[in-house]
């Protein structure tokens, strides 16, 4: 399991497909709000002069020296729900962002989100 403190000093290094590829690079780390750890980082992708920042789960990612490596091909993340460089996840979007992934989605007890950015 990756732990937050560990995790956030990966920012801005690459990220990596499970086939080793280069997709990206690791911009931000958000945590599940139930449990408070790493559940989904944002990796910057797309040409220069139009980034889109797209979510990828990290909590079974392999920290290597210099990337990070999802067990995910590049296409899929590609394809995943995406925000502005400069954007904010919208609670309404959350949903989508786990089922891309094929996970459940399942919104606190009182409603909350389920991602907070650290």
């Amino acid at each position: 399991m990756l732990q937050i403190a560990d995790i956030r000093e990966w920012r801005g290094h690459d990220v990596l497909d499970d086939a080793g590829k280069k997709i990206g690079t690791l911009e931000s780390v958000y945590v599940d709000t139930a449990t408070d750890e790493a559940s989904f980082g944002t990796v910057t992708v797309g040409l220069p002069g139009r980034h889109r920042l797209v979510f990828v789960p990290i909590a079974d990612a392999v920290l290597g020296p210099g990337y990070v490596k999802v067990p995910f091909a590049k296409s899929v993340v590609k394809d995943a729900p995406a925000i502005d460089t400069d954007g904010v996840l919208a609670a309404a979007d959350e949903p989508s962002v786990f089922s891309h992934y094929g996970h459940t989605y399942t919104p606190g007890a009182g409603g909350e989100r389920r991602l907070a950015r650290r």
